[in-house]
């Protein structure tokens, strides 16, 4: 399984963007799905995660009211949205799955079993 993030970009202080994760070889309509990301410096950090049906959804306290996560099982994507963005959401985000017969919506990137590249977000000031 492979999982491609896209959808980073450019964005100005208080702009939007919108992630995408899609994967290839397999469909993950029955893993929980994650979003991480990484600034320069720093160490992984946990964004948000959400349920096979898309019912329930977990953030990152700091995070939360201003990104959302959703999932389209019929196209099998997962998506980020973005808003408010601050210059220190900065970072590259990643997507992750879970194994298909866990249900616990980890904050902890070692529990995703599927990893993908990440997309770049910049914010400008």
């Amino acid at each position: 399984v492979q999982l491609q993030a896209s959808g980073g970009g450019l964005a100005q202080a208080g702009g939007s963007l919108r992630l995408s994760c899609a994967a290839s070889g397999r469909t993950f309509s029955n893993n929980v799905m994650g979003w991480f990301r990484q600034a320069p410096g720093k160490e992984r950090e946990f964004v948000a995660a959400i349920s096979k049906d898309g019912a329930s959804t977990s953030y990152a306290a700091s995070l939360k009211g201003r990104f959302t996560i959703a999932r389209d099982s019929a196209k099998s994507t997962v998506s980020l949205h973005l808003n408010d963005l601050k210059p220190e959401d900065t970072a590259v985000y990643y997507c992750a799955a879970r194994s298909p017969s866990i249900t616990v919506l980890s904050r902890s990137w070692s529990q995703y079993a599927y990893r993908g590249q990440g997309t770049q977000v910049t914010v400008s000031s």
